[in-house]
């Protein structure tokens, strides 16, 4: 089981090498998670690209204080616009404060505005927030610090922060998790281990994750799992 886990979990990062890569996942509609488990090779990436970084911020920039974003009024919400509907989320500043951050961050720069879901597995997740219809993927900050935690799993309706196989490499990609994935969670300190850091909650519009979970997929430009309708990100906004 141990194994599957392991394989699985390269599996969901097996399509974000650098574009032309050849993969081993072929047209997700048609495969259960455990049989795309069964189809990889090895010493692939995990679940997107190396961060692509082009000076947005200095080295020395940080991100502000946690304290500051422990101390907002309560959990932040964001409506998330798409083309296919709106998708509130409820921001979990309480359990990820640096991921919450990092998120407001891409957000409240317009960061997010126009790119899309690139990545879509149904009876697993649905993953966005650093390429454009296009398929090139944009520029962003320095990647953050896990905050996976094991009493914070990743069940449906999350968001999670999508990385490398580098534990402290996510920077502006996420994905919601379209059941419960439990081989995502934080089980120990190790690099197979660590999980990936869920830092939000779909409150509102779960049924349109569901209607983009069930939109056909293909390949293009070498990446697989692309939606062959584009699921197009118009905006993220917090709510007042």
């Amino acid at each position: 089981m141990r194994a599957l886990v392991l394989t699985f979990i390269l599996a969901f990062g097996l399509t974000y090498c650098s574009e032309g890569s050849t993969t081993a996942i072929q047209e997700s509609n048609t495969s259960s998670p455990a049989e795309i488990a069964g189809t990889l090779v090895e010493d692939t990436e995990l679940v997107v690209a190396e961060p692509v970084t082009d000076n947005l911020v200095s080295d020395n920039e940080a991100l502000k204080s946690t304290e500051l974003v422990t101390a907002m009024n309560g959990n932040p919400t964001v409506v998330m616009d798409t083309n296919k509907g709106s998708i509130t989320i409820e921001l979990w500043a309480d359990k990820a404060p640096v991921s919450v951050e990092n998120f407001l961050r891409y957000s409240d720069s317009g960061f997010y505005d126009g790119l899309i879901f690139h990545r879509v597995i149904p009876g697993f997740m649905a993953q966005g927030g650093g390429f454009d219809q296009d398929m090139v993927q944009k520029s962003g900050f320095d990647p953050i610090k896990n905050e996976a935690k094991s009493d914070v799993p990743n069940n449906r309706g999350t968001l999670a922060m999508a990385r490398t196989n580098v534990v402290d490499s996510a920077s502006s990609q996420f994905f919601i998790n379209l059941v419960d994935n439990n081989f995502l969670n934080h089980t120990d300190e190790t690099d197979r281990g660590f999980g990936y850091a869920v830092f939000a909650e779909v409150v509102e519009g779960m049924e349109i994750v569901d209607l983009i979970a069930g939109i056909s997929t293909g390949q293009v430009r070498g990446f697989s799992d692309v939606p062959n309708e584009a699921v197009i990100i118009n905006s993220v906004t917090r709510e007042d």
